[in-house]
């Protein structure tokens, strides 16, 4: 191979790095384990990872979960990993990985790291239904009283810096050239007012959190939920968890939050100042959801999966957005009732 030849497939690597992950391959990591593959193999929805349900000999279907190069380090991972065991040894509804004989999760397999996962049938939880919410509130005080315990080392905090500032910063050469004016304007008006709410908060204890606990990572099945999912566990404010499953009108977010802190506090105690944070974190997910996609915008599974991107119409829709954030900034927090 001439120097060349290597210099296009790096800046391929780089810009589609799953490009080589093909059915074959993803066979040949999962039979280097032990396993004997049936052949059946089924893509799942996933854009940051490659997940795909495998069909096993004599056996039930294994998840396999490719990683992402340069997103996490091993030391990342692992901490995934221990997080999802320590709850999985509380008895507590996770997915957590497969390990081998020898203890350990985490694989590689020709420069793929991956990872083994029980297949868990289910659907995503009816969160209108007030007697689910009571049951998620009392599974996230059990993981909250667990993920208290230690704070993890290696994996981020969630802010105001890594999910508003540096996202703004690599939005900003997506933005198309009519609208980057009002953007910028709006903001940095929108930062500042989120950096003002996560100040008047106080100090807030951060601690091991699911991260990304929105309906899509809830199976539901037998009036049972398990948690899939925690790539995106970090340090966060307890009440990062808990937003995300309320929805509607007011008085129906009021509604739901009470449903969801009555079990919470049966196992952690929840803490009511943490509410004044909701608005300024649904703000910095807006804007680190939109980072993201610029950021993987080279990747070609985001050009196909997300067309609309990238588009005056999304951006103008986006900017709208923030700017009903930006309001809801200066109304009252939300309240146990």
């Amino acid at each position: 191979m001439n120097n060349d030849e290597t210099d296009e497939q790096s800046v391929a690597s780089a810009a589609q790095p799953f490009y080589q992950l093909g059915p074959d391959k993803v066979m040949d990591a999962v039979e280097s384990l032990g396993y004997l593959c049936d052949g059946r193999q089924f893509p799942l929805n996933s854009y940051e990872n490659r997940v795909y349900q495998v069909g096993i000999e004599d056996g039930v279907p294994l998840i396999a979960k490719f990683y992402r190069p340069g997103r996490w380090s091993d030391e990342q991972i692992l901490e995934e990993h221990q997080f999802s065991f320590e709850l999985q040894d509380q008895e507590l509804p996770v997915v957590a990985p497969i390990r081998d004989a020898e203890g350990r999760s985490l694989f590689e397999y020709e420069n793929f790291r991956f990872a083994l996962f029980p297949r868990k049938g289910g659907q995503g939880p009816d969160l209108d239904n007030l007697d689910n919410l009571h049951l998620l509130g009392k599974l996230l005080g059990r993981m909250h009283a667990v993920g208290a315990v230690k704070p993890f080392v290696h994996r981020p905090v969630l802010n105001s810096q890594t999910f508003g500032h540096d996202a703004v910063a690599t939005v900003s050469e997506f933005i198309p050239a009519e609208l980057k004016l009002s953007y910028d304007s709006l903001v940095r008006d929108l930062l500042q007012a989120v950096d003002e709410v996560i100040a008047a908060a106080g100090p807030v204890a951060h601690i091991r959190v699911h991260g990304d606990c929105h309906a899509g990572n809830i199976l539901w099945r037998d009036d049972n939920a398990h948690f899939v999912d925690l790539d995106d566990a970090r340090m966060a404010p307890a009440v990062q968890d808990i937003w995300m499953l309320l929805s509607g009108s007011r008085d129906r977010q009021l509604a739901q939050l009470s449903e969801v802190v009555d079990g919470y506090d049966q196992f952690f105690e929840f803490q009511p100042r943490e509410l004044k944070l909701v608005e300024a974190l649904r703000s910095l997910r807006i804007i680190h959801h939109a980072a993201w996609l610029a950021s993987r915008w080279e990747d070609p599974a985001f050009p196909m999966g997300f067309p609309w991107f990238n588009t005056v119409r999304y951006w103008s829709e986006h900017i709208l957005e923030l700017r009903e954030q930006f309001a809801e900034l200066s109304e009252p927090p939300l309240q146990v009732m």
